[in-house]
């Protein structure tokens, strides 16, 4: 007698994982974060050095500096930027999305050390005196760009005005710095095109306010705002030498992406031909699983806001390749029992009891190497590393649980009792008892 319930939910199962694959695939192709070599971007590596003597580069210092990193991203517009610590005293900064490289560099790596200083050089003031977002754009009464200092302490920049009004002209000016470093003098600088002196006023009288302004210089309402926005992102405590970068373009990017995803559809149409060719039933039931399988391990990667890379797809298709192989170990068990002379259900309880410490040895050494990949690699093997590790866990739940089910349910109905040839074993391979 055969349970045509189980066929029922079998049937239930396919089309639920058919409409699951058609309607949640451009949700999960809208929503997936792309890596840089899918949509074109900017990758840089810095190496951290003290920006004084004396200066310690430990754990504190290295997360300061992401953070300050991050709040300068926030002024490039980027979405989900990728900044993180690698060797302790590297930093590896991944921007996706971004085609100005050069004014990336800028923002990231420029120290924007503001110092108010005399022509002596002497520091009378610097940017731990600026008020909390305290640069703005601003424009004169020509209306000229200028970036607008509010200062935390008026009573303080009087009476640094006050004290530099009382000195003779030429002595009575006001040096405002960027990025002043050990050595540099006012009057070398000021003699320079691009000099990091970004304002030297003359001060007649006290200032009694809190306001500075820095003019002149080639400012312009784009580079103000970018002075103003690196200022109120905050210094960065260290100093960043850059020892590699690489950038890929929007198009290039593009065509990778379709070119990879071709690449993989045609790899995993033609595992799914070759599971129903070898296996028959057990072959459909992978191919079901396999498609649960790759909708699953996709809604996961989003739901973790991972980035997708070119390794990580690499990733996903090898993924696909071991779930496979969980199939084929559990078919080949099955297969073996059958042409033992064994009825199919006791095959298939035998076959599973068979497979099951195989699948999980198998699995068990990938994902100590995925760990250790994780754990010693760097950027895109990361990526890899990640996906792989995320495509071990689905396997077995998709193509080990869920698939030992739907077998389960076939296999119960009874209705392929008499045809061992749907499980790829031939009339003649069959041993009798």
């Amino acid at each position: 007698m055969y349970k045509k319930g189980n066929i029922a939910i079998f049937a239930i199962i396919m089309i639920a994982t058919i409409l699951l694959a058609v309607f949640s695939t451009p949700w999960v192709v809208k929503n997936t974060n792309l890596g840089l070599d899918l949509k074109g971007g900017f990758e840089v590596l810095y190496e951290v050095q003290p920006l004084e003597d004396g200066d310690v580069i430990d754990e504190s210092a290295m997360n300061a500096t992401v953070r300050a990193i991050n709040n300068r991203i926030n002024v490039l517009g980027v979405s989900e930027p990728d900044v993180r610590i690698e060797e302790n005293n590297r930093i590896r900064v991944q921007l996706a999305g971004v085609s100005n490289q050069n004014e990336a560099r800028e923002v990231i790596s420029s120290t924007a050390q503001l110092t108010f200083r005399d022509v002596d050089d002497n520091v009378l003031l610097d940017g731990k005196d600026l008020a909390p977002r305290g640069a703005a754009l601003s424009y004169d009464q020509q209306g000229q760009p200028v970036v607008e200092l509010t200062l935390q302490s008026a009573d303080q920049f009087g009476e640094v005005t006050s004290e530099i009004s009382q000195r003779p002209a030429p002595e009575n000016r006001l040096v405002i710095w960027l990025d002043y470093e050990e050595g540099d003098t006012y009057e070398e600088e000021i003699q320079k095109e691009n000099s990091k002196i970004v304002s030297d006023a003359s001060v007649n009288g006290p200032i009694l306010s809190d306001k500075a302004i820095i003019s002149g210089g080639g400012i312009d309402a784009e580079s103000g705002q970018r002075l103003a926005d690196i200022l109120n992102a905050g210094a960065l405590p260290v100093k960043l030498d850059e020892i590699y970068s690489t950038s890929v373009s929007a198009q290039f990017g593009q065509d990778a992406l379709e070119e990879t995803v071709f690449a993989a559809s045609i790899g995993i149409i033609a595992v799914f031909i070759f599971m129903l060719f070898f296996y028959r039933l057990p072959g459909l039931v992978s191919i079901i699983t396999l498609v649960l399988y790759i909708n699953l391990i996709m809604l996961f990667f989003n739901g973790i806001n991972a980035v997708l890379t070119l390794p990580g797809i690499a990733a996903l298709v090898l993924g696909v390749g071991m779930a496979v192989d969980a199939n084929i170990i559990t078919a080949e068990r099955i297969k073996d029992e059958l042409r033992s002379g064994k009825s199919v259900l006791s095959a298939f309880r035998a076959g599973n009891r068979r497979s099951l410490s195989t699948i999980i040895d198998a699995n068990l050494t990938t994902l100590i190497s995925a760990a250790v990949l994780f754990y010693f690699g760097q950027s895109s093997v990361k990526g890899f590393a990640v996906m792989l590790m995320i495509s071990i866990g689905m396997t077995f739940i998709s193509n080990v649980f869920i698939s030992r089910y739907l077998m389960h349910l076939l296999v119960s109905s009874r209705l392929f009792d008499k045809r061992k040839g749907w499980f790829g074993v031939k009339e003649s391979e069959i041993r009798e008892l």
